[in-house]
């Protein structure tokens, strides 16, 4: 009764271990990749598409990639062929052993090597930021999803702008709002970096 009771008492243990994985987006680690998305200099304060901070969000991107090399997960730079101001920002600058995948369209997935790297490393799950939240951002989660990748995004590690349609003035806020509520649940899971640092420190 008492190897019983022992045996249990691990498998327990073991499901609870697991689904504190699981709730972090990283079940495990070597099947998780970061996706970087177009954090260039075009879109910062003097840019031609300078965003509403920007910064901020490139300072968050970059305490992912920091936790990410770290933990010597697969890491990947998307950017967009466009110039000028084309450049990566230098505080998520790729490493010489980083991919650096060049695109020209939104879907970073589309005409590029991305889906067929991912596989060819057993990557299951995505952890996503970047700009432009509502463009190039969710055009990258909802194709991954669609993939069949578990997709995390970093709602503040990501920017956008401000909208206008049919004479509607939208704000940055509400456009980054408004695009995380359509993800959230159907397509991703949305975090901030503070909730995504401790579930995985308390790991």
């Amino acid at each position: 009764m008492k190897r019983f009771l022992r045996i249990n008492f691990q498998i327990v243990i073991c499901l609870l271990f697991i689904l504190k994985m699981e709730a972090s987006g990283m079940s495990d680690p070597k099947e998780t990749a970061l996706l970087l998305i177009d954090i260039q200099n075009f879109y910062f304060p003097g840019g031609n598409w300078a965003l509403v901070n920007p910064e901020k969000a490139c300072l968050n991107a970059q305490k992912l990639l920091t936790k990410f090399r770290e933990n010597k997960n697969i890491i990947i730079h998307i950017r967009h062929n466009a110039e000028p101001g084309g450049e990566i920002h230098k505080l998520v600058q790729p490493l010489k052993n980083e991919l650096v995948i060049s695109k020209n369209s939104a879907n970073c997935f589309k005409d590029t090597e991305l889906y067929d790297y991912l596989v060819a490393h057993h990557i299951k799950k995505l952890v996503i930021c970047g700009m432009m939240t509502h463009m190039c951002v969710e055009a990258a989660i909802r194709a991954g999803s669609d993939y069949g990748f578990e997709c995390l995004v970093i709602s503040d590690a990501c920017a956008t702008r401000a909208l206008e349609f049919n004479g509607i003035k939208v704000s940055a806020e509400e456009v980054q709002t408004s695009t995380f509520s359509t993800l959230s649940g159907s397509y991703a899971k949305v975090m901030d970096v503070e909730e995504f640092m401790t579930s995985i420190n308390n790991h």
